[in-house]
C-alpha cells in the first residue's frame, strides 16, 4: 500500500471544470452499455471499512450511545496492516449524540457515488492536486439504489452521507500511519436554497485520495457494476471484487483459489463466534456467485487438517463464460489505456 497521507486542511472544489486525459480515460469504458459498468480501485477497497453490523455497533456503544474507535488488524497482498475507525457522532431527535460506524449501506452508497462521478458531467478531477470531487443529490442516490434493488429512503441516505463524512479512517503499517481521513471529505452544499430539507439540492464532496491517485496512475479496473449491485450478501460482493482484481486471466482452462484464513484476515466479514458459521457464510457467498453467473457451480472445497483438526480450507473456482468475457474487456481496456497514457506522457510522473 502506497503512502497516501493527506494534509489535514480544509479544501474547496475547483471553480471551473477542467477536462483531463486522466479523467476522460477513467470515465470511458469498453462496453456496449456504460450504465452497467464502473471502476474498482483495489488500493482503496482492500481497506476493510464496511464490515460492522448494527448488532456489533450496539455492543460497542456505551450506555450513553457513544463508542470508542474500533481497531482491527488485517492483511492485504500478504502485508500486515491495522485500521482504526473513529465513529461518526450523529445528533438524534432527542438532541443527544449517537455513535455510528460505516456499514454495508455506506459501502453501497460509495459505489453509487463513484458511478455518479463518471456520469452526467458530475465529476471533477484535479490532476496536479490529486483531488476528485463528485456532485450529487440525495434523490440521485435514491433513484440509483432503487433501480438496483437496494432501496433506502431519503432519511437513510442522508444518515449514510453523514456517517461517511464524519467518521475517520486511519490505516497503519508497522506503526506508521499511512492514511487518515473521512470516506467523504469537505462535504458542502452547492445550492443556496434550504438544502437540508431538499432531496434535489446538489452537494459536492471530495472522494478519497486513493481514488484520485488511481485515476492519475491507471490503477483501476473495469467491472460489471450491475452484477455487483445485484449481489445480496456483502461477502459475495467482496469476493466478486477480489476475483475481478486477482483473476484477470480467467479462461476456460484457468482456475483461481483462495484460503479461508486469508479471506478472514483480509475482509473483516467473518466475525461470527462460530467457525462453522463463518464457513457456511463462505459457502453461501460462493453459491451466490454461481447464481450470479460469475463462477461455475463445480467449485472445489479442500480441507487442510492437522490430525483431525481443520486448520484451513482451500476454495478453487472456475469462471463462467460471462465473467471471462467481462475480464477480457477489462484487460483490453487497461492495455488500450496504458498505450494512451504513455502517449499522453503521464504514466512516468510520480505523484
Amino acid at each position: 500500500m502506497t503512502d497516501l497521507e493527506e494534509k489535514e486542511e480544509k479544501r474547496t472544489p475547483p471553480e471551473n471544470r477542467k477536462n483531463s486525459l486522466q479523467m476522460t480515460m477513467f470515465s470511458s469504458y469498453l462496453t456496449n452499455d456504460d450504465r452497467e459498468v464502473s471502476n474498482t480501485i483495489e488500493l482503496w477497497e482492500s481497506i476493510p471499512k464496511y464490515f460492522l453490523t448494527s448488532v456489533q455497533m450496539e455492543k460497542l456503544r456505551s450506555g450513553k450511545g457513544l463508542a470508542e474507535p474500533y481497531e482491527m488488524d488485517y492483511v492485504s497482498n500478504d502485508r500486515s496492516y491495522s485500521i482504526e475507525i473513529q465513529p461518526a457522532l450523529i445528533k438524534q431527535k432527542n438532541g443527544k449524540y449517537k455513535a455510528f460506524f460505516p456499514s454495508a449501506s455506506e459501502g453501497l452508497i460509495e459505489e453509487v457515488l463513484k458511478k455518479i462521478f463518471t456520469e452526467q458531467n458530475l465529476g471533477l478531477h484535479e490532476v496536479k492536486k490529486v483531488e476528485s470531487w463528485v456532485r450529487f443529490s440525495l434523490r440521485m442516490i435514491y433513484r440509483e439504489l432503487k433501480k438496483r434493488g437496494k432501496t433506502r429512503d431519503l432519511a437513510q441516505i442522508k444518515h449514510s452521507i453523514d456517517v461517511m463524512s464524519k467518521c475517520q479512517i486511519t490505516v497503519f503499517q508497522e506503526g506508521k500511519r499511512l492514511f487518515r481521513g473521512a470516506i467523504l471529505s469537505d462535504l458542502i452544499p452547492v445550492d443556496r436554497d434550504a438544502y437540508e430539507d431538499n432531496p434535489n439540492a446538489h452537494w459536492i464532496t471530495r472522494l478519497p485520495v486513493f481514488i484520485s491517485h488511481a485515476i492519475n496512475t491507471l490503477q483501476y479496473r473495469q467491472f460489471n457494476y450491475s452484477r455487483y449491485m445485484e449481489c445480496k450478501e456483502q461477502l459475495t460482493r467482496w469476493l466478486y471484487k477480489r476475483l475481478i482484481t486477482r483473476f484477470k486471466q480467467a479462461s476456460i482452462t484457468t482456475e483461481y483459489h483462495f484460503m479461508f484464513l486469508d479471506l478472514k484476515q483480509s475482509s473483516g466479514l467473518l466475525q461470527m463466534t462460530s467457525t462453522q458459521g463463518n464457513r457456511r457464510k463462505v459457502i453461501y457467498a460462493l453459491n451466490e456467485l454461481v447464481e450470479r453467473e460469475i463462477i461455475l457451480k463445480n467449485y472445489a472445497v479442500e480441507e487442510r487438517k492437522e490430525g483431525r483438526k481443520i486448520v484451513d480450507i482451500k476454495y478453487t473456482v472456475k469462471a463462467t463464460p460471462e465473467f471471462i468475457q467481462e475480464q477480457k474487456a477489462a484487460n483490453k481496456r487497461y492495455s488500450n489505456g496504458y498505450i494512451e497514457a504513455e502517449q499522453g506522457g503521464f504514466l512516468d510522473k510520480k505523484l
